[in-house]
């Protein structure tokens, strides 16, 4: 018996370790305009695992989840909050209901309440300029923004490389040597002062670096010596 109470915590161990390297958001979620009102069934999605929970009847949840995911909570009839995470403190949603959800309902405009055009002046205070501090998100405006910002630099940063390791290959000295026959040792000043840019790549697609090599060599061969020779780099202190 004991043989088998060894074997069976030996085959827990590994959940019981994963289980404790996994980290929750978790929270509750209600109506915007009824705050005391949970709301069951929303689905909480976390836009970057992927990963989905439901809440309870108490509109509880508790979902995989680690800084810097996006988070989204959706319910039929409501509009779909999203937030990105900047810590994983417990915080509430208040989700608004979707008003334009009633044009599937034959509603007369006599029968529709007032209060609906009412706006909460707390409710829209709160949800538009609170940075959710102790609840641990940024609105979708603040922190998505930022987000954005730096997946677009993050793809311009990857455009440059593959322009560049593009023009290393085209615009070497075996290739150029092969097309203007010339190989001097001064060929590596032409290839300093003369390598095209990512904007000039970006600016002519494709790239005729056959043309702009005959074009450019020629218009260096045809500079004073003194001119065609790559200017020093400038010594940083310290170094002789």
């Amino acid at each position: 018996m004991l043989k088998k109470l060894y074997l069976l915590g030996f085959l827990l161990l590994p959940l019981v370790t994963l289980a404790q390297n996994t980290t929750y958001i978790t929270g509750n979620v209600f109506d915007n305009d009824q705050r005391s009102s949970a709301l069951q069934g929303v689905a909480v999605r976390n836009l970057s695992t992927k990963a989905l929970v439901v809440t309870d009847k108490d509109g509880r949840y508790a979902l995989p989840a680690k800084t810097g995911d996006l988070v989204s909570f959706g319910l039929m009839g409501y509009k779909t909050d999203t937030v990105y995470l900047t810590n994983l403190f417990a915080k509430n949603i208040y989700l608004r209901a979707d008003v334009n959800t009633l044009n599937t309902v034959n509603v007369t405009t006599a029968k529709v309440s007032p209060l609906l055009d009412t706006k909460d002046p707390e409710a829209v205070a709160a949800r538009r300029v609170d940075a959710s501090k102790n609840r641990g998100g940024l609105r979708l405006n603040l922190g998505y923004g930022k987000w954005r910002r730096q997946q677009a630099k993050e793809a311009e940063l990857e455009e440059a490389a593959e322009i560049n390791e593009e023009i290393s290959k085209n615009f070497n000295r075996a290739t150029i040597q092969k097309l203007v026959a010339y190989k001097e040792k001064d060929l590596d000043d032409y290839i300093g002062m003369y390598r095209p840019t990512v904007e000039q790549i970006k600016a002519e697609t494709p790239f005729n670096y056959t043309y702009y090599i005959a074009t450019t060599f020629n218009e260096w061969k045809k500079l004073p010596a003194e001119s065609r020779k790559m200017p020093a780099l400038p010594k940083l202190k310290g170094n002789p």
